[in-house]
């Protein structure tokens, strides 16, 4: 598939408001897969070094 030029490559045969959600969607869903286990990771440990923190004052 070929466009005639970069206007026609957005509109995507008149579908370009469907493909580009989608792709947005699609690349919304792989950062969070990617950023909330990072997170979650990060608060744990930061919980953890906290924890051990108390322990060792008392």
């Amino acid at each position: 598939m070929s466009f005639a030029s970069f206007a026609d490559f957005l509109a995507m045969g008149h579908h370009g408001l469907y493909v580009w959600t989608a792709y947005g969607i699609s690349l919304s869903v792989l950062l969070l897969n990617v950023a909330l286990p990072w997170l979650a990771r990060r608060r744990y440990l930061q919980e953890e070094a906290r924890r051990l923190r108390r322990e060792n004052k008392s």
